[in-house]
């Protein structure tokens, strides 16, 4: 091995050879006139300003010159205050051009222009703004392995239908960018088009789709000289009202703050929110969760989803640690009991730093706090109410440093810090980083080595290391790894980690087409091998082969294929709930299956059959997802998905016995899930957006064992204990949303939500549909105003 890694440094570092294509340059020209954003670019500008076209296909036929009747022709202008992009998208059959509106960042079914910046021109970064043939526009922070469309940008944009295809104007003002202070700029530079009803892209620079990065092969703008990077102060005050009622009683709460971002310098952004809001964020999906872990849910506060690309970086930050659960449970006595366990903890307030300098340096710090919290504890016998704190005050730190070079590598070092008060746990947690590509972007070498340092009542100290290399250009590709986790590895202060005490080999060869062929536009296939073995017993915990295989017919309908096979017998070492124990799991078989029809269709459905068996009689599960969806015109569509997953004589933990073995069950379970989700888009800043799902699953227990030293289990008779489960959840968002300015935003939403838990299994649906919606349920109206304040805007006016 050490032999190997010295062999791939040495080809790294000796591989010079840039095998990118010519980069086309465009000359932006100097306006001093008042260009106004109407989409029919009648200033006299544009009759001189220079052209970029003979676009060539992205994808599917990488390289194919775009047809003449589809000609796309791009010009740029610039004043003081920013750049001015005018595209004119010729479409011989305009009546046919694609158009669906959508909700902000919502691609949907439409024909689309974008334009990529990278202002450093470092190959590292893009600034990407799109707007589609309805006028919606969308837009993202850009590195090679992330897109963050949860960045938003204050720019303008109008499209207008001819009748030779259709018209874009922009203006993206300097404060949405980031550049050198050089007197004479050259940015990085791309255009895209996608022709949605033939399912092509088309780029201004040709994106070579057999070299791994797209960044590096970006054209080049030049032309812009002499502009001063602007103040970039921008204020978002809010304020918030809700109504809350439910059969304990209703409540009304009102709410003000502000979020704040400052540009500190022409790299950085600071972002600040005080008395933070997130009542109107996306309800989470809860489960039955029979795992011997936590749940994990999606972000959804914008201030944690923002121009976060930074701090995902190693893996250490699970946003909705900040402001979660509580930590601690309260220690009561025989006849005292909880009365009041909050489930959350307010967040106080929360700041980050983030940005990358000219020479590559990215940067991000993220502080927040949250506040102290309590359990309120009855005495049975006297009625004394006491309160015992289960999260004190709690200070949550992340830094990143991130040096990127060569365009496509990175060396990056993260630390995740979480602080609280008093006598309680802390942690510290460091990771470096590098991943470390060719020139000619063919191969990449990646590894990373990471430390924790927990005080508890017993401190510990955890770790894990990986390094691999793999092939990423061409047809065919293949990449090895392998990793080391110690048995006290651990980050679930401020990240998110099940696993730990294993090492681990992992290998995989693929094959894809890079041009259409006479049945496919697209196709992969990729075999993988994956073990993992347990440190302490040297027992095997995952022994897998595995195909993938995805592919898109010439009508641009989909198709996967997976299919997993583990030969043989395995060691669940997390299932048990206790360290150092372990439960067999025999062989077993996994297929999943996966069809969806080509989105350009007024009807779209996607199919999904699953089957996992085991080398045990009975033990099997199957499940089937369906999604139809229909989009009746432009403005209005529905989606309905039901999935279904039945689990026959599964085996699994369930307690504790009196003499403290461990328990196992083998149990059926079943589990639906029923979403419903619709748009009715009045124009493209007014949409209507509803969200509704129903969840029910059930654990049903037969017979019950004893799990045994040895890791297999024998009957356990004498057990009597209720372990059944029964669970329902019902959310329903309606939502109306209006962006009647550039950043700012009035929503009004109703919610309506409710859980409910029983050990008393109830298999007939009506039942549980009537259990829930006669259970307490909560309903919540309310409206909230965000209003965005440019400091430049009212500097001008004043």
């Amino acid at each position: 091995m050490p032999k190997l890694i010295y062999l791939s440094l040495f080809f790294l570092l000796s591989c010079c050879i840039n095998s990118f294509g010519q980069k086309k340059t465009l000359q932006a020209q100097l306006s001093s006139s008042t260009i106004r954003i109407d989409g029919k670019i009648n200033e006299d500008i544009w009759k001189t300003a220079s052209i970029a076209t003979d676009f060539v296909m992205f994808e599917p036929d990488n390289g194919k010159p775009m047809p003449n009747d589809k000609k796309t022709e791009v010009k740029i202008v610039y004043d003081n205050n920013a750049i001015y992009i005018s595209a004119l998208l010729y479409d011989n059959e305009p009546d046919k051009i694609q158009k669906e509106i959508t909700n902000r960042d919502v691609f949907g079914v439409s024909d689309h222009f974008s334009v990529y910046i990278n202002g450093f021109n470092d190959g590292q970064q893009d600034f990407r703004f799109f707007v589609s043939a309805a006028g919606v526009q969308m837009d993202c922070l850009a590195t090679e392995d992330y897109e963050d469309f949860s960045w938003d940008a204050i720019w303008d944009s109008e499209v207008a239908l001819t009748d030779f295809g259709w018209v874009v104007e922009m203006k993206i003002p300097y404060a949405a960018l980031r550049f050198s202070k050089a007197e004479k700029q050259t940015w990085g530079l791309n255009f895209m088009r996608e022709i949605k009803r033939n399912v092509q892209k088309y780029t201004w620079n040709r994106i070579d789709t057999k070299i791994g990065a797209v960044i590096p092969q970006a054209g080049i703008l030049e032309g812009i000289e002499n502009i001063q990077t602007p103040t970039r102060l921008f204020i978002i005050p809010y304020t918030s009202a809700y109504y809350q009622e439910s059969d304990i009683g209703s409540d009304r709460t009102f709410k003000a703050g502000l979020d704040i971002k400052y540009g500190l310098n022409d790299s950085f952004t600071l972002d600040a929110i005080l008395v933070p809001d997130f009542g109107q964020t996306k309800f989470d999906n809860a489960i039955l969760n029979l795992l011997p872990f936590e749940q994990r849910f999606e972000e959804n506060r914008p201030f944690f989803t923002e121009g976060t690309d930074l701090f995902s970086k190693g893996g250490l930050f699970y946003s909705r640690r900040i402001g979660g659960a509580p930590t601690n449970e309260p220690v009561t006595e025989l006849n005292e009991e909880i009365t009041d366990y909050p489930g959350t903890v307010d967040l106080l307030n929360a700041v980050k730093i983030s940005g990358r300098t000219e020479k590559g340096l990215g940067i991000g710090f993220l502080n927040a706090v949250t506040e102290k919290t309590k359990a309120t504890i009855l005495n049975n016998d006297t009625g004394e109410v006491r309160k015992e704190v289960i999260e004190p005050l709690t200070n949550y730190n992340m830094l990143v440093l991130d040096q990127r070079f060569n365009q496509n590598s990175s060396v990056t070092f993260v630390n995740a810090n979480t602080t609280r008060n008093g006598n309680f746990r802390d942690a510290n947690v460091s990771a470096l980083l590098f991943d470390l590509n060719t020139k000619a972007n063919t191969y990449n070498l990646y590894g990373n080595f990471k430390y924790n340092a927990i005080n508890t009542v017993e401190d510990y100290n955890g770790f894990k290391t990986e390094i691999g290399l793999e092939k990423t250009s061409g047809k065919y590709r293949y990449g090895f790894s392998g990793k080391y986790v110690s048995k006290n590895y651990d980050l679930n202060d401020l990240g998110i980690s099940f696993y730990s005490n294993y090492h681990n080999a992992y290998g995989h060869a693929s094959y894809r087409i890079v041009n259409p062929t006479k049945v496919f536009n697209t196709f992969r296939i990729n075999e993988y091998i994956n073990f993992e073995w347990d440190n302490t017993t040297k027992k095997l915990q995952t022994g897998a082969f595995g195909t993938e295989l995805r592919a898109t017919t010439l009508k641009n309908d989909a198709m996967e294929l997976i299919f997993e096979l583990s030969p043989l017998p395995t060691f669940d070492f997390y299932e048990p709930r206790e360290f150092g124990r372990y439960v067999f799991i025999p062989e077993r078989i996994i297929t999943v299956v996966n069809f969806s029809t080509n989105d350009n269709n007024p009807f779209t459905i996607v199919v999904q059959p699953t089957f996992t068996a085991f080398n045990e009689k009975g033990r099997n599960s199957y499940g089937f997802y369906l999604g139809p969806k229909y989009r009746f015109n432009d403005k209005f569509s529905l989606a309905y998905s039901t999935e279904y997953t039945k689990i026959n004589n599964d085996r699994g933990w369930v307690g504790f016995d009196d003499a403290s073995e461990i328990i196992f069950a083998e149990r059926n379970r079943e589990i639906l899930q029923n979403d419903l989700t619709g748009k009715y888009s009045l124009n493209n800043k007014m949409t209507l957006n509803l969200t509704a799902r129903y969840y029910w699953s059930y654990s049903k227990n037969h017979e019950f064992f004893t799990l045994q030293n040895s890791g297999y289990l024998s009957p356990n008779t004498t057990y009597a204990k209720n372990k059944d489960r029964n669970f329902n959840s019902w959310n329903f968002d309606l939502s109306y949303s209006w962006w009647f300015a550039p950043g700012s935003e009035i929503s009004v939403l109703y919610r309506n939500y409710g859980l409910e838990r029983a050990n008393i299994v109830e298999k007939e649906l009506s039942r549980n549909l009537k259990n829930i919606f006669n259970s307490d349920l909560t309903s919540v109206l309310s409206v909230s105003v965000r209003y965005f304040i440019d400091y430049n805007t009212i500097k001008n006016k004043f």
